[in-house]
Order: structure tokens, then sequence, then C-alpha cells
């Protein structure tokens, strides 16, 4: 426990957004849980994330819906009216978070340190989780379990998949017992890869007797990334964007033998419900934000063209610097997508 500060009664945890970053926080959250059971746990969190999350059991989620302009932070207030928790834990420096924990009351406010603060977030802090260098963004929420005494620990999760959608997702699969799922789409353009290149990774997954599944949002980009990879591919993929919500999407990945994806909230589900997942990074460090649980799968460029554009290494520049450039994806080729797939499916080209 940090400064001898009390054992907590009720925390609540304050991080709205991305889906990758949800799934991140949680390891930290059921951490909490495991170690306080008796431990009253809120989360605020966006309606899109909420969706992922919903039901899972001894955490009361307040939805923040940022569409609603501030309306939303009028409906925290009202939700949350009356309540003063031990702890905020506020996972997330966005301005839109900070100004969240105004209207959040708690003896004691944790938040990053200076280091990774940014948009006014140290000045809502009472306290700061101590500074590391070169950590994953799971290790540094875990930190705010430890802050609160929980002892370090590798990450554990428990995504408690609903019947109804473990139904979907085996409906979808039918009788093949071999299963990759392919989630092409970021939710920025330039960090995704070429179609052809997915397709022509579809082709060989199911020359090796595998069913291929593209997945993703509905959205026009989504849609469209996944007709032109099944222009381009020669077998067959069932092309289920847009055919399905997060709960069914993770059910989906759960069954699967493996997900290829590039930086995206899907490869960090593949990794919650302990599926192995490809992940594709060419504009972001993956030892800081690739999948937690298997850093062997990733295809890095990002350390190769750091150096050959900025004449950087990793270590020279801020741990959370990204590269820039619609073209950055093109550097990841085939041959090497395909030899970390054999490492997940077990066959050779």
């Amino acid at each position: 426990m940090a400064l001898n500060l009390p054992l907590p009664t009720s925390v609540c945890i304050l991080r709205l957004s991305a889906i990758g970053d949800v799934c991140n926080a949680l390891a930290a959250v059921q951490s909490i849980q495991r170690h306080y059971p008796d431990c009253a746990i809120t989360w605020v969190i966006g309606k899109v994330e909420h969706s992922l999350l919903k039901g899972l059991p001894g955490i009361r989620f307040v939805v923040f819906d940022k569409k609603q302009g501030w309306r939303a932070y009028r409906q925290l207030k009202a939700d949350l009216a009356g309540e003063t928790f031990d702890y905020l834990l506020h996972m997330q420096v966005a301005l839109r978070a900070n100004l969240a924990s105004l209207f959040i009351n708690a003896h004691h406010k944790v938040g990053f340190d200076k280091a990774r603060a940014k948009e006014l977030h140290s000045l809502f802090m009472s306290h700061r989780i101590a500074p590391r260098q070169g950590e994953h963004v799971l290790e540094g929420f875990m930190q705010f379990a430890e802050f609160i005494g929980v002892p370090k620990q590798p990450p554990r999760w428990d995504m408690s998949i609903a019947p109804d959608d473990q139904a979907w997702a085996r409906q979808q699969i039918g009788r093949s017992t071999k299963n990759i799922v392919i989630c092409p789409a970021a939710s920025n353009a330039e960090r995704n890869w070429l179609p052809q290149h997915y397709a022509a990774i579809a082709d060989w997954v199911a020359s090796q007797g595998y069913q291929v599944y593209i997945c993703g949002a509905n959205t026009e980009l989504e849609q469209r990334l996944a007709k032109a990879i099944e222009h381009h591919a020669q077998a067959s993929c069932l092309n289920l964007v847009g055919k399905s919500n997060l709960k069914q999407l993770l059910a989906l990945i759960a069954l699967a033998d493996g997900v290829l994806a590039p930086d995206t909230g899907p490869a960090h589900m593949a990794v919650a419900v302990g599926t192995p997942v490809v992940g594709l990074y060419a504009h972001s460090n993956p030892a800081r934000t690739g999948p937690y649980a298997y850093p062997g799968l990733v295809v890095d460029v990002y350390h190769l063209l750091l150096n050959k554009r900025h004449n950087h290494v990793s270590s020279e520049v801020k741990w959370g610097f990204r590269l820039k450039g619609d073209d950055l994806m093109t550097h990841i080729s085939v041959d090497k997508v395909k030899e970390k797939m054999q490492q997940v499916i077990g066959c050779k080209s």
C-alpha cells in the first residue's frame, strides 16, 4: 500500500476508452477483485466499451456517452450523486476523462506519473503511480492495483461470455474445427494492412484446412476493406463484418485457433480469452501496445522504420512515440506474416 494509505472498501475506475485499453485495464481491475473480494468496484466507462464488458460479475458500470457532450457530465454527476469512494483510479489522461474526474468524489485520486500525464492530467490528481520507463500499457494499469496494495502478479482475465453469445459463435463456425479470424481494420485507416496481402494470408491459411472469418464493425471503411479482401482472395472467406456485436465477436475469437489483426481492439480481446494473435505493427511500438501475452507473434517493422526515417532507436524517443504515414504498413511482408501464422496453426507451407 503506497504511502501507508488505508485499505480500499470502495474503488472507482475511470477508463472510458478504447477497446484495447479497457481489455488491458480489466486485468488490473480483476486483480483488485481477487485481492479485495469485499471491495465495491464502480467503473466509469464509454458506451461502446461497456457493450463489451457489461455483465462481468462484481463490477458496477456507469456509462459515459461522449456523444452526449456536456450532458454526459451532468448524467455522470447524477449517477454518482451522494457517493464518495475511497479511491479513484484514474487510468486515462485524455482531457475528456480528466474533466469527468471532477464529478467523481473520492478521498484519494490516483493518476499517472508526470512523465505519462498530459492534457492537464496531473492537476486533477492527489496521488501518482511511480514513474517507470519502457512498460507495456497493461503494466501501467497494473501499477494502479499495486498502488492500493495488490501484490504484483501476472495478468488474468475472466470475460464470462454469455451462453447466447457462445451459441451465436458456434452457429457461425458450424462443423468447422479449424478456424482463423481476421480483424483487418484499425480505427485509423493508415494502420491497416493491404487487402491483397490479407487475401494472400487467407488463401494460405485456407490451403492448410482452416476456415477464415473476416470480422469487424459496421462502418463503411471496414465493409470496403472486407470486400476488397474477398475480391483478392481465391479461398472462400466468411464475411461477418457488421454482423456481430462485440460480445459475439469475443465469443467467436474465443473459439478460434488464432487471430490476425493490426493495432486494434480485437487483438487485445484475443489476449483476454487466450487466443493466439498475430499482430501487425508499423506505427506504434508493440512493446508498449502490442498483444501482451503474444509478443513473439508480432510482426514488427516499427523499430526498423523508426531507425530508417528518424535515425533513432526506441530508447531515444518518447516511449509513446508514433510514426506517421500511409505507406508504413506496406513494409510488412506476406512471408513474414505467414511465418508467424505458421507458429499459430502448427503447419508449414
